[in-house]
């Protein structure tokens, strides 16, 4: 897991830093969320186009029960809407961003799927407003799980675990100081949050994976610590310690265990 965090690391060269869209899951997995929208300027009026997709099929999943809230720093800005239902699958809704710039959290809570009731599902996207993009909203609440790292709450048992801290501070506090770093965790978030709740799923259910998962998450979080003790203070610094992260995960993840293997076939040749 740490390895595959760190190779992510690669899109920092090539995902444009203002990006239109996010697609994620739901908590179980049941619906992937689409938004779509054109760059977004506070106190102006945007229509955010929402997608609901099937993630088997990857087409428009038909005759959705949903809400949506927005919201900045715990204020809210726009609903909770009433229970609303869309037919053909896809909707806009105008939305103002009134509270400046920054991080606002949207958050969609999917109630029905063809006409039939579902235990109810939350996927929370992160939408960046204005040119604020190095700037985190820090006083976001942490405490929704669907915002951290999935896999080391379950494997630590809290989002308050040291390691859980570990990993949100480094997001906060380093990787979303750059634009290059925000364009990083918006395309990691598009992928992690696709496989992550099926894994932090199987970890509360077989302590034995979960163990496991924890092995093989120190390197990655040994390696990561080491941007604490640096100063980021341009994309090209970013950059240089992103690649040099990914080369150090290489050779923790790919390089010793090859030699070890080598070794060993050597060995039994011999």
């Amino acid at each position: 897991m740490k390895f595959l965090f760190a190779m992510l690391l690669i899109p920092l060269l090539i995902i444009p830093v203002f990006a239109e869209s996010q697609t994620l899951p739901t908590e179980k997995g049941t619906l992937d969320v689409k938004l779509s929208y054109d760059k977004i300027e506070p106190n102006i009026q945007t229509k955010i186009n929402i997608d609901f997709i099937n993630p088997q099929t990857k087409k428009i999943q038909e005759h959705i029960d949903y809400t949506v809230l927005v919201s900045k720093g715990g204020e809210t800005v726009f609903g909770p809407i009433p229970l609303t239902h869309t037919s053909v699958g896809s909707v806009k809704i105008p939305i103002e961003f009134n509270l400046g710039e920054g991080v606002y959290t949207m958050i969609f809570e999917i109630e029905g799927i063809l006409f039939q009731p579902i235990p109810k599902e939350k996927v929370s996207f992160d939408v960046t407003v204005g040119d604020a993009y190095a700037q985190p909203d820090n006083d976001k609440p942490i405490s929704d799980e669907k915002n951290g790292c999935l896999i080391a709450t379950a494997a630590y048992g809290s989002e308050m675990a040291p390691q859980v801290q570990q990993l949100r501070e480094i997001r906060d506090n380093t990787i979303l100081k750059t634009n290059s770093g925000i364009a990083f965790m918006t395309g990691f978030n598009q992928i992690y949050y696709s496989f992550s709740p099926s894994i932090s799923d199987l970890e509360r259910e077989q302590p034995i994976f979960k163990e496991i998962v924890k092995i093989g998450l120190t390197p990655m979080l040994s390696s990561l610590s080491l941007l604490n003790h640096v100063n980021i203070d341009s994309e090209q610094e970013m950059i240089g310690y992103g690649i040099s992260i990914i080369l150090l995960n290489i050779g923790m993840y790919i390089g010793i265990p090859l030699v070890g293997i080598l070794k060993l076939y050597q060995f039994r040749k011999n």
